[in-house]
């Protein structure tokens, strides 16, 4: 049974930092490009970036220098680690599980699992 499992989130402070992680199961992680998305109340699914099976990663334009994807192969786990977070990362957020080349580019569309999504509050 394929399992994704995030935990980390919860409320900060403006400039304060979080490190979320996403325990995976149930299939070959190293196998799978990891992303991660995220989620505000009456807005679309964002792309938040990516880490791919050979360990290069890719972050959205608004986090860029912000937030940073790890991954540790032998622990199945995927990590974002987000700093000086602002009011309007809040949201929730989703880790998420590809075979697809271009894992940036495909979308949320093109992610076969997912988790169930930790939420991330920063108040200003």
């Amino acid at each position: 049974q394929v399992q994704l499992v995030e935990s980390g989130g919860g409320l900060v402070q403006a400039g304060g930092s979080l490190r979320l992680s996403c325990a995976a199961s149930g299939f070959t992680f190293s196998k799978y490009a990891m992303g991660w998305f995220r989620q505000a109340p009456g807005k679309e699914r964002e792309f938040v970036g990516v880490i791919t099976r050979s360990g290069g990663g890719t972050t959205a334009d608004s986090v860029k220098g912000r937030f940073a994807i790890s991954r540790d192969n032998a622990k199945n786990t995927v990590y974002l680690q987000m700093n000086s977070l602002k009011p309007e990362d809040t949201a929730v957020y989703y880790c998420a599980a590809t075979l697809l080349p271009r894992p940036a580019d495909i979308g949320y569309e093109g992610y076969d699992y997912w988790g169930q999504g930790t939420q991330v509050t920063v108040s200003s």
